[in-house]
């Protein structure tokens, strides 16, 4: 039995924080997992930015409604959980993913939550596990799943790697050249043949 596990942002849909960093004019805010490896101490970034500009959840909300998936993202998406269970590993948080499950017609995510005060303000994060990808990957087979990852940043690199099979999609060339034994996709067609070869 087969799991498929994909990263959501940069895969499925455009990066959160790099559309609010253009709407916002805050070019800080661009900076990313394919950037910073360290997960927290990104997070405590951007955080102190939003405090900084006095930016809270809803400035962001408003600009991830206008966010729409990737072309061709939730046809692939359906065509795939059409072949073996799907379940979106993000390190996003549920405040940030609701509308885009939506949009996605509501896959599996697993993710984090925020910390919101009653006033708005973004004061902090929770993680579902440590390296949580990683975590749950290995979870899964645990249970007698094989597992299949994709994604497209370092901190995907973890599932990808435990996994039976795992691909690089629509990565940084440097992080291409920082793995080069892991295929690397660039089209849904692409991915999902490669998943279709992994399960036959």
């Amino acid at each position: 039995m087969y799991i498929t596990c994909l990263d959501l942002e940069g895969v499925l849909v455009p990066e959160i924080w790099i559309a609010f960093a253009e709407a916002s004019g805050i070019p800080e805010l661009k900076k990313t997992t394919r950037d910073e490896p360290d997960y927290n101490k990104l997070m405590e970034y951007r955080l102190a930015i939003l405090k900084e500009h006095n930016l809270g959840l809803k400035e962001i909300q408003d600009v991830i409604a206008t966010i729409d998936p990737m072309p061709g993202a939730k046809e692939f998406l359906d065509e795939l959980r059409s072949l073996c269970q799907v379940i979106i590993i993000s390190d996003t948080f549920t405040q940030f993913a609701a509308p885009l499950m939506k949009k996605l017609g509501y896959p599996t995510i697993f993710c984090n939550s925020l910390v919101v005060s009653d006033s708005g303000e973004v004061t902090g994060f929770k993680m579902r596990v440590e390296n949580s990808k990683f975590t749950t990957v290995k979870a899964l087979q645990s249970i007698g799943y094989e597992t299949i990852a994709s994604g497209d940043s370092y901190n995907d690199l973890g599932m990808i790697r435990a996994s039976k099979a795992g691909f690089l999609f629509k990565s940084t060339d440097k992080i291409k050249a920082d793995n080069p034994d892991l295929p690397a996709f660039e089209t849904y067609d692409e991915l999902l043949n490669a998943v279709k070869a992994a399960i036959a």
